[in-house]
């Protein structure tokens, strides 16, 4: 019953996608438990000798494998226009989406968050977060103080109704008196989120339920993180992080199954680093090597556009990875970026005001004041994107892959090799056995 936890161990972008996509027909069921249209990945197919390039924001990878069923879990916000875009997109090209299934339980993103989110931002100036402005965060908010609006109310339009009218008594004040901004109307509201419900109805489900039968079947279910360990709003860099839990853990609140049950964490970490949005980043490069590191590993946002930010791989960030999710395997994406450098240097530790700090900062103040203690690893010319197997990739690659495994504490089993799906290798299996 191999249940599996796939995570980011950096601020995103990691390519989670490599993962899915080596777990291939073993995976039965592929769930989103976190966040919304906040984050997106991209995965490339091979169709009719062709690479297919899909951009996905809300929908879980496991949406473009025909015999895979998508669920969208319980800790998840849904922007149900961005949902039906996708879902309209995805069928244009020949994609089957009739197995996604929608936790009943899971929160919807009412247009006037969104407002909100994008109004604050600007309010905040120079504090800002860096937020998408997609209404995430105002969403969550919403949950927490017990005034959100879940999939379920679409069906109750009484119940609808009192649930937008309550919400709006506090936030029409705060977008006019406080924002300048023009009020939303109840009707407005109530009239777009019920345009939904017919289409949505056969896609909603408890998830929670589907998933425990499934696992006593056997089936294999792949839970799937979005954003990454270091954006999780209580592990991650606080407060430039997103509103949800990203790391494992959150996979069993996020999609009602419990712990005991999950078999194994695999976490995606870029062979160099990268984040979007403000907050400290110790490895940062802002010189030309950051825009080598952004142009050849094409680092732009896929649901903002944004130019990530870049810089040099950090492991104390990988072996808190590590600790805070349980990481049984690693993914390495990205090597091939670093193909045609001399020396690359890795991050092993930080100096903070003449101190050295193994593990990461108590405190977020001494984060963001750290400096990088970098060990310099031998670069390779040779190209490694036709490479299969580890003894396939140059000596000084190897040599870069196993002192990254060394340095995080658990083993790499796997490493990206180019943006292919099948440009990968495998070193150890990413699925548990199973006894019995």
């Amino acid at each position: 019953m191999p249940a599996i936890v796939l995570v980011g161990a950096q601020w995103g972008d990691e390519g989670k996608g490599k993962a899915t996509d080596l777990l291939g027909s073993s995976v039965d069921y592929v769930v989103k438990f976190n966040g919304g249209n906040n984050a997106g990945h991209t995965v490339v197919i091979e169709k009719d000798g062709k690479r297919e390039k899909y951009a996905l924001h809300l929908l879980p990878s496991g949406i473009l494998s025909p015999n895979c069923t998508p669920v969208i879990g319980n800790g998840v916000v849904i922007d149900l226009s961005v949902l039906f875009e996708e879902l309209d997109g995805l069928q244009a090209r020949g994609i089957d989406t009739s197995k996604l299934l929608v936790s009943a339980n899971a929160h919807v993103i009412p247009s006037y968050n969104r407002t909100i989110d994008k109004v604050t931002e600007r309010f905040l100036g120079k504090r800002r977060i860096g937020t998408t402005g997609r209404g995430i965060g105002p969403t969550y908010a919403d949950k927490m103080n017990r005034v959100g609006i879940r999939i379920q109310d679409l069906y109750d339009e009484g119940i609808l109704r009192q649930k937008v009218e309550a919400a709006l008594e506090l936030k029409n004040q705060l977008l006019v008196k406080i924002y300048n901004t023009r009020a939303s109307a109840v009707d407005e509201v109530v009239e777009e989120l019920l345009s939904y419900a017919g289409r949505l109805a056969p896609m909603v489900a408890d998830t929670s339920l589907v998933l425990s039968q499934a696992l006593d079947r056997g089936d294999t279910v792949l839970f799937e993180a979005g954003q990454a360990t270091l954006l999780d709003v209580d592990h991650g860099t606080y407060p430039y992080v997103t509103s949800s839990n990203a790391v494992a853990a959150g996979a069993c609140t996020g999609s009602g199954v419990p712990p005991t049950r999950i078999d194994s964490v695999i976490a995606i970490l870029k062979a160099y680093t990268t984040r979007v949005g403000e907050g400290p980043f110790p490895t940062e490069l802002h010189d030309d090597m950051g825009e080598f590191l952004r142009k050849t590993g094409a680092e732009y946002g896929v649901t903002t556009g944004r130019p990530r930010r870049c810089g040099w791989l950090d492991t104390v960030i990988g072996r808190y990875a590590t600790r805070i999710n349980g990481v049984t395997d690693f993914v390495v994406t990205k090597l091939d970026i670093l193909t045609g450098l001399e020396k690359v240097p890795v991050c092993v530790a930080y100096d903070v005001d003449g101190v050295r700090h193994d593990e990461m900062p108590v405190n977020q103040t001494d984060f963001h004041h750290a400096t990088p203690i970098y060990e310099e690893l031998d670069g390779w010319w040779e190209d490694i994107s036709q490479c299969r197997t580890f003894e396939d990739l140059p000596a000084n690659a190897q040599a870069y892959v196993l002192r990254i495994e060394e340095l995080i504490g658990a083993r790499v089993s796997a490493i990206g090799v180019g943006p292919g799906r099948d440009e990968i290798i495998e070193r150890f299996p990413l699925k548990p056995a199973v006894a019995g």
